[in-house]
């Protein structure tokens, strides 16, 4: 595929721990892609969607990261940065700050946070989940029943990126039966 590149520039993982009310994900760390899309086309917003789609996560949307932190309870979440560039913060208030451009893919598992500290007038990034996975925006302490969700929610066997061969596969082990 044209917008694939199979060796993204660099393979990023981030553990987060739990952070004030943000629980982030105590097993599954943060995956980064850098630069592991191009098109060739024009449209990358388009070849996201064909990659993440060939990959089994469909996409759901296309927009920004909204400006206040939150997490979500019911889907890990892949993130393809279509166009533009922008200044995230992963895992909650005073956690990571990361900066993304076009072409660099974040996977996050769920339960951790995210916000968006600043952006480009074109910054532009679609989102996709899992089958049967969706973006509960939660911007609160979770529950107990929450959190029990969190640690339970399935994960696929493939990487949006990189299918049967990316970081999922390689950093999100599955626990023993």
């Amino acid at each position: 595929m044209s917008a694939l590149n199979t060796m993204p520039d660099a393979l990023q993982t981030l553990m987060l721990e739990r952070n004030d009310w943000v629980p982030n994900n105590p097993r599954l760390p943060v995956i980064i892609y850098r630069n592991a899309m191009t098109s060739q086309e024009g449209d990358l917003a388009r070849r996201i969607e064909e990659v993440f789609r060939a990959n089994g996560w469909p996409p759901q949307w296309r927009y920004g990261i909204y400006d206040f932190h939150h997490y979500h309870t019911q889907g890990h979440e892949a993130l393809g940065v279509a166009s533009g560039h922008a200044r995230l913060m992963l895992g909650g208030p005073d956690g990571q700050v990361l900066e993304v451009k076009a072409g660099d893919v974040l996977l996050l598992p769920v339960g951790t946070g995210h916000c968006n500290l600043g952006a480009s007038d074109d910054f532009l990034v679609v989102g996709a989940y899992p089958p049967g996975q969706q973006a509960d925006i939660r911007r609160e302490a979770p529950s107990e029943a929450q959190l029990a969700d969190i640690d339970a929610l399935p994960f696929p066997d493939r990487d949006p990126v990189l299918g049967t061969e990316g970081g999922v596969t390689r950093y999100w082990k599955k626990r023993p039966s």
